[in-house]
């Protein structure tokens, strides 16, 4: 077996997500600045919510779930993993083409269903329009994702993991279009989102093509491995359904709030540079690793690559949790304050940051421990786990609306977050050695938490001295970046002086992946 190089994989998927988190924000910050919270914000967040919920569902998130440990195997075996792709990626297309069909023509009912504070007011129909023109984008994404995934089941992340920069590039030059022709901004956005998608599935298709995955849609046939492939699916469809029923759940509720569902965006927005570089990227290299190492019989190796990205995951995660409950008003004033976006938008941006930041461990600690179950095909545990987060989070954003407002369906995300992790590991304790963490990740978590918290303090300090200057017009950039350069400084020598971690391993990862 030819291993795949788990921390350099990781290294090189979190860069090119970085990149992808970085652009996002830039996106995000020009949104904020020339539409800002209101009608129209509210809107987009609303129609653009909708390919992106059935991208995880039927994509990224349930199909590949399924697909990658699937071909990962029929790879490692050398059992026609081409004709096998070929026949996933006729199925997938046979019923996206259905699904983008309905969803134009049923575009009212999917608003009201996600969206149901909105009726009655010009939001209801400034969505419907936009849903209209930014789903087919799920058809284009859902593509790319299945070649992402056959990508990254050969060792190859880069070109998979850089696919997303486009979007934010398309979208952000749009907009610039737009100010610069002296059109709608609003007008600009939503029709590239479709466009990105074209782009996004021809440089995957490129990128597979050179790497000798010539995957092709064939004709939809349902043979026995697909029937197996859907058996596998349909539980993490479901279970990604739930999930997404979570983020309904919460636009339902913020969706009777003014302006509440803007704000929630930009927060999931910030909370989602993190989760997105580190989650996503263990995520996408553990899957295929582990699924190859269990066709191997490789238990021990198993082992120390899930310990490893535990390791990394928490190493990164949980300062960057730290910094977001810590200072989450000075990123919030310094990225999103201007143009439409107000003072009062900033705190209540800030609020929903930081509850968002005490469950960002959690979100992460889900891309570890999920991958144990995919790998196994097992995809039904993780939907009656995802069942009770639903509950949670429901019971909660529901019932806790009428008394705290619109925060409420933050505190849900981040508790059902934490429900989730805990049924994962509880739930991994039957499979044995291979789903428990090792020695050296038992000894180094307590010190990963010790030197967070000292820079959370150092943080706290800092900001108070440099208050003045995050206040300022001109000012506030450079000290919210020398904020920022301390906290990491600061937590890179405690994490030293404790133990928590070595650079050398870092500095090592980083050459690997350049190679």
């Amino acid at each position: 077996m030819k291993p795949i190089r788990l921390i350099s994989g990781i290294m090189t998927v979190g860069f090119w997500t970085l990149a992808s988190r970085v652009l996002g924000l830039v996106r995000d910050v020009v949104i904020a600045a020339l539409v800002g919270p209101g009608p129209l914000m509210d809107a987009f967040v609303a129609a653009f919510r909708l390919p992106n919920m059935f991208r995880r569902f039927f994509a990224e998130g349930a199909f590949n779930a399924a697909f990658v440990p699937m071909f990962s195997k029929k790879f490692e075996a050398e059992d026609d993993p081409m004709g096998f792709a070929r026949d996933a990626m006729g199925g997938l297309l046979f019923v996206l083409l259905i699904l983008s069909a309905l969803a134009l023509i049923f575009m009212p009912a999917l608003v009201w269903a996600t969206a149901g504070g909105f009726i009655g007011d010009e939001r209801f129909d400034l969505t419907v329009a936009f849903g209209r023109i930014a789903f087919p984008y799920i058809l284009f994404i859902s593509l790319a994702a299945l070649l992402s995934g056959a990508l990254n089941a050969v060792g190859h992340f880069a070109a998979a993991a850089a696919a997303p920069v486009l979007l934010n590039v398309i979208v952000v030059t749009a907009m610039a279009l737009g100010t610069t022709f002296g059109a709608p901004v609003i007008t600009w956005l939503i029709w590239a989102i479709p466009v990105a998608g074209v782009a996004q599935l021809a440089l995957v298709w490129v990128a597979a093509g050179r790497a000798g995955l010539n995957i092709r849609p064939g004709r939809p046939r349902l043979t026995p491995d697909m029937r197996r492939l859907v058996a596998v699916a349909v539980p993490a469809a479901l279970a990604g359904g739930v999930m997404q029923v979570n983020l309904l759940v919460g636009q339902q509720v913020a969706s009777h709030f003014d302006k509440a569902v803007g704000w929630l965006y930009a927060a999931d927005r910030l909370y989602q540079l993190p989760l997105g570089v580190v989650g996503i990227a263990v995520g996408i290299v553990l899957l295929p690793d582990l699924s190859r190492r269990l066709k191997a019989g490789d238990t021990a190796g198993g082992r120390h690559a899930f310990s490893r990205a535990g390791e990394i995951s928490l190493a990164l995660t949980i300062p960057s949790a730290v910094a977001l409950m810590v200072i989450p008003l000075p990123l919030v004033s310094v990225l999103f304050q201007r143009g439409a976006t107000g003072a009062s938008d900033a705190s209540a941006i800030a609020l929903a940051v930081a509850i968002y930041g005490l469950g960002l461990p959690a979100f992460v600690l889900q891309k570890v421990l999920q991958p144990l179950f995919f790998a196994r095909e097992d995809t039904r545990s993780p939907f009656r786990y995802a069942v009770w987060s639903m509950v949670v989070n429901a019971a909660i954003a529901i019932g806790l609306a009428p008394v705290i407002g619109w925060i409420a369906p933050a505190i849900a995300t981040t508790a059902a977050g934490w429900i989730m992790v805990l049924l994962l590991a509880r739930g991994g304790r039957a499979m044995g050695e291979v789903a428990r963490f090792d020695d050296r990740f038992r000894a180094r978590i307590g010190r990963i938490c010790a030197a967070s918290v000292v820079m959370g303090l150092a943080l706290w300090g800092l900001e108070l001295l440099l208050a003045p200057w995050l206040s300022a017009d001109y000012w506030r950039y450079l000290a919210l970046l020398v904020l920022i350069l301390a906290g990491m400084a600061i937590y890179g020598l405690a994490g030293q002086v404790l133990g928590a971690f070595k650079i050398s391993e870092f500095r090592g990862a980083f050459r690997r992946s350049a190679r």
